[in-house]
């Protein structure tokens, strides 16, 4: 079975950019990524393009600008997993042999839909009684504060710290530093959760990356990708414990099952804090620290720059942003960079393993409708 690299990488800016579209903005991200990687887009045989929320034949529509028809275009839509299950996809036919040089992107254009939170299908039971994403994670939060007598004040600090990451991340448009008492006075948007506790609503944003197994001619360290995992949520016939993370924690075994590793091996981790509490329900998922000790997980310093292993170098989705088709894709090129040491003011010293993580969706009877692992290494 051939081994894949992850041979060049490229990403737009995230923030608001109405003037734009999401194939100008995929464009951008491709012709960075081939650019990175030395490679003409004519070696390219197969586009892999993750889309949440944007129009039909996304990747078709962005490749046609590129003078590029004819071969194969896989559109994948798994909520905000979409980006990371491209990669997936790419890696199975890397390896099997089918193409030898592929293209892998995600982009959506959050400013076209006007604003507010992301809407989700009204025709599961759930969302047309209010219970969109806002408020499903202030009830995990409210039931994780019960449980384990976690403060509001720690909530605020993950918000926090991963502004302060994204304050040092150039395409964070929107990454301003907070303090704790900012953070929650900020506005209420679903108790305890407050307006600086949630990723920005509108965010546009693109990323890519090409994968080869052919020798690599680009100046960075290729990349590999030790584990790559998608999973499906559980549906829920009986009461569960909604603070478990439970695809996520499934997921994790699975992926560090397939890298021959173990949490204690990761230098850093790219995770899908949407929310504040989604950050901390994931250290536990993903063996980072045990039930109920996130707080003293992150209280330690480990998940914070500097620390043993920071989480969400990047800013995270609370101050990089999170168009979803683009966000597992883009904690790929920041684990990327963050390996070959081009992060920058960011950097993570030593950075030998990194894990990213990306959820998806919210329908009736399910924790999450999809959940993606991927674990890198050069």
């Amino acid at each position: 079975m051939k081994q894949p690299l992850i041979t060049g990488v490229g990403i737009t800016d995230f923030g608001r950019f109405p003037e734009l579209t999401e194939e100008v903005m995929a464009q951008s991200a491709i012709l960075d990524a081939l650019a990175d990687a030395d490679t003409p887009l004519s070696e390219v045989q197969a586009f892999y393009c993750g889309n949440a929320l944007g129009a039909s034949l996304p990747g078709q529509r962005t490749l046609r600008e590129l003078h590029v028809s004819g071969g194969a275009v896989y559109n994948v839509d798994n909520a905000c997993s979409s980006g990371a299950t491209a990669l997936n996809l790419a890696l199975q036919a890397l390896k099997v042999g089918q193409y030898d040089t592929v293209m892998v992107f995600g982009m959506d254009h959050l400013s076209s839909l006007g604003g507010g939170p992301l809407q989700l299908s009204q025709k599961d039971w759930n969302n047309r009684r209010g219970m969109i994403m806002p408020a499903l994670y202030a009830m995990r939060a409210k039931r994780y504060m019960h449980d384990h007598g976690l403060k509001l004040e720690t909530l605020a600090d993950i918000s926090v710290k991963n502004r302060k990451h994204g304050a040092l991340n150039p395409i964070a448009k929107f990454a301003k530093q907070a303090t704790r008492e900012e953070v929650l006075a900020s506005r209420p948007v679903a108790d305890p959760l407050t307006l600086l506790q949630c990723c920005p609503a509108v965010v546009d944003g693109a990323a890519a990356i090409v994968l080869s197994t052919r020798p690599p001619k680009g100046v960075a360290k290729p990349v590999r990708v030790l584990a790559s995992v998608v999973q499906s949520g559980l549906f829920e016939t009986t009461p569960v414990d909604m603070t478990e993370a439970e695809i996520t924690a499934r997921a994790a075994r699975l992926a560090y099952e397939q890298a021959s590793i173990g949490p204690q091996d990761l230098s850093l981790l790219e995770v899908h804090d949407a929310f504040t509490i989604s950050e901390l329900l994931y250290y536990e998922a993903l063996g980072l620290c045990a039930r109920g000790d996130a707080a003293g997980f992150l209280q330690s310093g480990a998940p914070a720059l500097g620390g043993r292993v920071p989480v969400n170098p990047s800013g995270g989705l609370i101050a990089k942003g999170h168009p979803p088709g683009a966000t597992g894709v883009a904690q790929i090129v920041e684990v990327c960079e963050q390996l070959q040491g081009r992060a920058g003011a960011r950097q993570v010293q030593g950075a030998r393993i990194g894990l990213t993580q990306v959820t998806g969706g919210g329908i009736w009877g399910v924790d999450h409708a999809a959940c993606s692992i991927n674990i890198l290494s050069l």
